[in-house]
């Protein structure tokens, strides 16, 4: 009854009228193909892409890896005055804040230092200095989503959205122009303020930032009756832009220095002041997964670059994602890989290499951690259901969602009404509206769940 109500489905929807979709379920405790559709047919994965990647970075770095930052000098402090240069080394963390800045000036100062003769360097390359993955759509790079990626980099808040800032657009008067707030509070990007305030129920605002620079515009109209309007951009200049967080954190603790602020690398001799270790992997895999964070899973691929081949790249990265693979039995022959994150429209697997890989990590001693970190069907906490905390309530999913343009995919685990566990992977291709290969999935979810009937 279900493969037939399911074929039925898809031959006769007509919000699949012109796409593409491809289906594979298997049983979860043999791996047994129970039902697919186009299996075999490869199709964008979008941030499906981050299931590979979390597998990956879980077999090589493990689930306690931490990322490190460390604050180094090339000279000696005499008295209050540390005579050479002070470094702020990044080696990838993607978990710095304003706060962790502001913490190492703190402890500088508790550490007598009140004076730099020379400068305060920016060292980043613990990575290449290829900020942007090769197939990014143009105007992805202005948002959150399509953020650069360095070593030394900054997030505004704990959901770890690397290289970028939040800004809260609020009505005011009518007539007058909204109030803004941002976060982290930097005067690194510029915001021109176009937007007016209107008495209608109705939003029509659009937040850009230029290319190649950090000139924000905000124009359109904000409604009186609106709640603040929330979006995250990405800065031009990730490193730079980290520099001048730790640079005000310094003049907040009244920390003066003769030199300049710049991006150099810390000589080998460089003695250690200070260093920070970040969240273990386990625990940043949570806002991964379940935001769907991109610029952790660029970061993810350096990483593993830079471990196994020392170099963090997305050349030598993607070299171990694929051997990665490899070794869990997907067929590398027919699947094409271009970052971690998913947002590349170059990524092709077919949906049963997705779930062959989901059926054989069960085996690994680090499943618990990659199964926690799955969005959960309709768990209203951000934190716990993710991006399928509106979805499915009633159904008992774990699983992975991707979108981009035109793409739709959700891969990950279910149980069926009378307690069957499956793998299921879902990829719809080549539509006008992505929501609408939402509504597809969760619609063949429930056919799954209740077998047909």
């Amino acid at each position: 009854m279900m493969k037939q109500k399911i074929k039925y489905y898809i031959e006769n929807d007509e919000k699949l009228k012109g796409g593409l979709i491809g289906i594979s379920i298997r049983a979860a405790t043999t791996g047994e193909v129970l039902y697919e559709y186009n299996s075999d047919i490869r199709l964008h994965p979008a941030s499906n892409m981050k299931l590979l990647t979390g597998v990956a970075a879980l077999n090589v770095l493990g689930g306690d890896y931490r990322f490190t930052t460390e604050i180094r000098m090339d000279g000696d402090i005499n008295g209050n005055t540390l005579e050479g240069n002070l470094y702020l080394i990044g080696k990838g963390d993607p978990t710095l804040q304003l706060k962790d800045f502001e913490a190492f000036s703190e402890k500088l100062k508790a550490k007598g230092i009140e004076r730099i003769t020379g400068n305060i360097v920016g060292d980043d390359t613990w990575y290449d200095d290829v900020r942007l993955s090769r197939d990014l759509v143009w105007k992805d790079e202005q948002y959150y989503y399509g953020a650069q990626v360095s070593a030394l980099t900054a997030s505004p808040n704990d959901d770890y959205d690397t290289g970028s800032v939040m800004i809260e657009v609020s009505p005011a008067k009518v007539g007058e122009k909204p109030s803004l707030l941002i976060l982290p509070s930097t005067d690194y990007i510029t915001i021109r303020n176009e937007a007016v305030t209107i008495n209608d129920v109705k939003d029509e605002l659009v937040i850009e930032r230029e290319h190649g620079g950090n000139l924000i515009t905000i124009k359109g109209n904000i409604s009186l009756h609106s709640e603040p309007v929330k979006e995250w951009m990405a800065i031009w200049g990730a490193t730079e832009y980290a520099m001048k967080l730790f640079a005000q954190s310094l003049e907040k603790q009244g920390i003066t220095w003769n030199g300049f602020i710049k991006q150099g690398q810390a000589s080998e001799h460089a003695k250690l002041l200070l260093s920070r270790s970040s969240v273990p992997l386990a625990e940043l895999m949570v806002p991964f997964m379940k935001l769907s964070n991109n610029g952790i899973g660029e970061i993810l691929v350096k990483e593993m670059g830079k471990k196994r081949y020392g170099e963090g790249s997305w050349e030598k990265g993607l070299d171990v994602l694929k051997n990665e693979m490899n070794q869990f039995g997907m067929k590398m022959k027919s699947i094409m890989i271009k970052d971690g994150s998913g947002i590349s429209h170059s990524n092709l697997i077919p949906a049963n290499e997705i779930s062959h890989l989901l059926y054989e990590v069960q085996k690994s001693v680090w499943f618990p951690v990659f199964l926690h970190a799955l969005p959960i069907a309709g768990a209203e906490d951000r934190m716990v259901g993710g991006t399928l905390r509106d979805r499915m309530k009633g159904l008992t999913v774990k699983a992975k969602t991707g979108t981009i343009e035109g793409v739709s995919t959700l891969s990950g685990y279910m149980e069926t009404k009378d307690g069957e566990e499956l793998i299921i992977s879902l990829m719809v291709n080549n539509l006008l509206d992505e929501d609408a290969g939402k509504v597809i999935e969760d619609e063949i979810l429930e056919i799954v769940a209740t077998k047909g009937y």
